[in-house]
This record gives structure tokens, sequence and C-alpha cells, in this order.
């Protein structure tokens, strides 16, 4: 088997060989597929797997296997893209009406210099080591830079079998791939940090999935989504090799320093003027300096995007569904699109996913706390390899908890529309939320309608929410009543106009979301070959603030339907 060096030195030549001359082309100037700028430095700076077959396997010694996409396509359809996306790659969006587009993105055709592989990780799924996991139906196509210099991946998920699909197939169904493709651009939209998506197509091949686990499977189309992200590695893509001993730690230094190399070149270049020195309050080892230890820098920053990514999912009332530790992004993006789920009524102990429901370990109240739970597992792989120290470590989940709290105090008071946080009105506000399972967006969003006006009557106070406050009976009227006049008291000393409040609360509340039932509505008619519902969907959600004319069915409260098992609630393999 080759040494890291070495393996680092063949990507080199084989990825000098594919990225041609490497020039960065005039900005905004769109490319076709074949005029991509490619930069292929994961295959080319970090060890590999010398085999490149896609039987299941343990990958020792190395951070990715090449491989191709193998997913058997016939008539691959395009059933969704976003330009947007394209305009981040420098792709020109004529490209999709290339007849040979769903055959390169299918796989079926392989993607001008482009240079597959597979990642090798490891991760906790509900609390337990779970030993090498790894891309089991992803395979990237390769890296590139546009014309800004940003690095960005691609990705096919459903590809087929690398050697990380344990007894999987390597493939995915068409309505958990449009699940993905929508909510990566609806978080997008939302101005949440995400990876996104480029485009969806169909494989024209059916997929058999036992969707309830109970015996019953069936046949689904079969599907792919391309997804775009500047980094996929994960926090148990350097769990795997402090996982397997002494011999795998230097691959944790190796991909420590690419990591900062590329995605956070400002830790390369501290100097003792940024200031970067903390009091930890812990005695002698009391004194953290930052800007003598990178690697400690850097846990820092990832705990700190942890924790800003999560307040921004409390702020929304999304459920991610299965934050194991392989799920938890190094960059804090939203990644691995499973069992998801907005709140629609309002209830802390919402759990998406079907095979959490025993102990709720990743239901929405939970987050915050799991959150922190996944950045100490990182901190412990770091400390195992001797990056940090264990007072370095402590100090970056210090952090985390820091930035949570100022972050989410900071978001629920521009929810609020008041200009310092009160921690006894936002708590009493959510209990009673959770009381009456009131639904979370529309009430945000109506709440901009209320007047700073202290004269309104008991009787017209709660007029603007009557769409969200359903089946209330008297008690439950005076404590919201309550509740208003608490309210509108703290908005009269903010002395804001209610105009301008209420535009700068409905730029922070959406007033579309992507329910759960809406995605299922979209994935019944393309299952039927009908596939406008998802791009006008995509639309909707592409600028979730705005009051978008004749769109309102989709703010609209769920039906009784979208309550029933495979709407609100998924497995984690859906």
């Amino acid at each position: 088997m080759a040494s890291p060096e070495e393996a680092r030195h063949q990507a080199s030549e084989l990825s000098a060989e594919a990225s041609g001359d490497g020039s960065i082309g005039e900005e905004g100037v769109p490319r076709k597929l074949e005029e991509l700028n490619w930069d292929h430095s994961f295959v080319r700076e970090l060890p590999g797997d010398p085999r490149t077959d896609a039987i299941p396997r343990e990958v020792l010694h190395a951070c990715y296997t090449k491989v191709s996409p193998s997913a058997e396509v016939e008539k691959p359809e395009l059933v969704v893209w976003s330009e947007s996306v394209a305009k981040l790659l420098d792709l020109d969006p004529r490209e999709f009406e290339r007849p040979d587009f769903p055959l390169i993105f299918s796989g079926a055709l392989p993607l001008v210099r482009g240079l597959p592989y597979a990642q090798c990780y490891g991760g906790h799924q509900f609390g337990v080591w779970a030993g090498q996991l790894g891309d089991g139906r992803a395979i990237t196509l390769g890296e590139l830079l546009n014309s800004r210099g940003e690095r960005w991946e691609l990705q096919l998920k459903g590809a087929g079998k690398t050697p990380y699909s344990r007894f999987a197939d390597g493939l995915a169904v068409l309505r958990s791939s449009i699940r993905e493709f929508l909510c990566s651009e609806a978080m997008n939209g939302l101005g949440i940090p995400t990876t996104r998506a480029l485009c969806l197509v169909t494989t024209g091949k059916s997929v058999i999935r036992d969707m309830f686990y109970d015996g019953n499977p069936k046949e689904e189309p079969g599907a792919i989504v391309c997804r775009v992200a500047q980094s996929f590695l994960r926090f148990g893509s350097y769990q795997i090799h402090a996982s397997r001993g002494k011999e795998d730690l230097d691959i944790v230094r190796i991909l420590a320093d690419y990591t900062i190399r590329h995605h956070f070149p400002h830790l390369e270049n501290m100097s003792k003027s940024e200031g970067l020195s903390f009091e930890t309050g812990q005695g002698d080892l009391s004194h953290i300096d930052l800007t003598s230890n990178k690697y400690a820098a850097w846990s820092v920053e990832v705990a700190e995007r942890t924790a800003s990514l999560i307040a921004s999912w409390q702020g929304v009332g999304f459920t991610h569904g299965v934050l194991n530790t392989d799920n938890m992004s190094i960059l804090g993006l939203t990644i691995d699109y499973g069992p998801f789920g907005f709140l629609d009524a309002f209830d802390p102990s919402y759990t998406p996913n079907t095979t959490d429901l025993p102990g709720r370990r990743y239901c929405f109240a939970n987050q915050p706390d799991i959150g922190l739970w996944n950045v100490a597992q990182f901190t412990t792989t770091l400390s195992t390899a001797n990056l940090i120290s264990k007072e370095e470590a402590n100090y970056a989940m210090e952090r985390y908890g820091t930035k949570f709290m100022d972050e989410y105090q900071s978001i629920m008071t521009r929810k609020l529309g008041l200009v310092k946080y009160n921690r006894q009105l936002i708590s009493k506000l959510l209990s009673n939320m959770a009381t009456d399972k009131v639904d979370y967006t529309n009430f945000f969003r109506l709440l901009s309608n209320i007047r700073a006006d202290p004269n309104i009557s008991n009787n017209e106070l709660l007029v603007p929410l009557k769409a969200v406050l359903l089946d209330i009976g008297k008690e439950r009227k005076e404590a919201w009543i309550s509740w208003l006049k608490t309210y509108i008291q703290e908005l009269v000393s903010s002395g804001v106009p209610d105009e301008q409040r209420k535009v700068a609360m409905n730029s922070v509340n959406p007033k579309y979301i992507l329910r759960n039932y809406l995605c299922q509505g979209a994935i019944d008619a393309a299952e039927q070959g009908d596939y406008e519902e998802v791009r006008r969907l995509l639309k909707v959600m592409e600028h979730p603030f705005d009051e978008q004319q004749e769109m309102e069915k989709y703010a609209r409260l769920p039906p009784a339907w979208a309550y029933r098992p495979g709407v609100c609630m998924l497995s984690c393999s859906s």
C-alpha cells in the first residue's frame, strides 16, 4: 500500500492531468460543462485507497476510494434544476437543455475532466460508535474552482455501490431525492447554511424499498440528486482515522491540515495581534492562546459554526431528524436531508424520524444539546490525535454554548420585533404555543400585524392571530390576552413604528416553509410523471419571506392527511 506521501504524489499527477490548465476564467462568463475549471485537491493531497472496486469492505489508511457511478439507467429524465446553483459554478443555464445532460448527471456518461470518488468516514449513530460508514450511495464527481476562486464539489447521491455501501444497493428513490433537492434549496432561501442541489434526474429504473420496515417492500422510481458544497467533510471524516489507533492518527493531522488550508485559510496566518487569547477560569492552565495552535482555533470555529447553524434551525422550527456525527458538516452546513421536518403544530418533543421515536434523542428541543455532544466527539478526536489539549477542547465546547445562546437570543428577539432580549416573555410565548399546538411559522408571520397600542380592547387583541389560535377556550384566550398585553408594552417601550417593525419581522419570519405535506404533494405528482409541482415548489421556496401572488395555498395549515405515516414522519433510510 502506498504511503500517504506517495498517494498524494500519485494523485497530484492524476489531478494535473485531469484539470487542464487550471486557469480561472473571466468572472461572470457562463461555461459549458466541458469548460468548467476542475481542481481535484481532495484526491491530489490526501491518501487514497489503492483499490478501485466497489466491493463492500473496510477501507484502511485512506480518505477516499476512486469509484465511478454505476446506477442502471434507462432514458433518464431531468426533473428539476437550480439556476442559482449553476451560477455558483459558472455553469451556463442553457446546459440544462442539453439532450445528454440527464445522462451525465445520472452517471451514465462521465463528466469531462471529473475525477469521481467516495469518501471514507465513520460516526456515532444515535450516540453509539458505528465504525466505518462512508459514502454508501454518494459519489463525488470532483471539485472545481469558479471565477471567484471558490471551491465547489459536485456529488451524485444514489449513483450506485461503493466500498462503503455495506449491505445496501447504493441507489436512491424519487421521493427521497425530491425531498433532498427541495429542502437544500429551501434552506438556502431561508438564509441557513446548507449543501445545495444542482439538479435531480430520474434513472428510468425501479428501486425496491421497504419504507416502513414492515416486510412490505415495493418498487419505486429511482432518481439521483447532484449535491453541491464547498466540502462534504463531516465530523466522522476525522473520527474514523482516530478510531483506528496509532497507525492512522497521522491521517487526522493530514486531513486537518488539508481542511484548514482550503476551507479555513485565515487560520494559517494568525498573528498575536488578532487577540485570540482567552481566560478559561480553570486554575493554572487558565490561558488559551488560539494564535499558538491553529488546530485549537479551528476547533473553536467549527464549534461556533455548528452552534450558529443549530440556532438558525431553532429559529425557523427545523428538525434535522438524524444528527449523527457523520451528518455533521465541518463547515457548519445543513447536510444529509433524510427524515427532516419543519414544526407545524409547535411541539418541542417533535421528531420526524420513526427510528428516533423510542427516545426522541433528535427531537426539536434536543438539537442544541446534541450539537454540543457532537462537538465533544469532534474535539475528542483532535485530542486523540494530539492536535489540541484537553483545555483547548473544553474551551471549544464552552464557545459552542456561548455562541448558541448569543445567536438564539438574537434570532428570537428579531422574530418578535423587539430591540432587546426578554427571556421571560419568550419563555411564556413558547409555553403558550406548546399548550395550544400553535403553527410555528404562521404565528410569527401574523405577529407582525399586532399594533403597539396599549388601548386595544381585549376583544380585538386576538383578531390578528385568529387564523392560528384555533379552538381555544376561555381560559386559554385569557392566557394569550395576558401575554399580548405584556408584548405590546415591550413594543411601546421600543419606540419602533409599527410599519417599520412589520417589515423587519417579515424579513426574518418566513411566510413559506417546506412543510412535509407540500413535499408529498409534489412527490405524488412526480411519481405519475408530472414534475410541474416540484418546479413550482422550488420557485416558492427560493423566496420564502416574500408575499407571492397566487401562492397563498403554500402557506396554509396542513390538512388532516398530512399527519399520516410516510408524510409527517419517515425512517432513517427514506
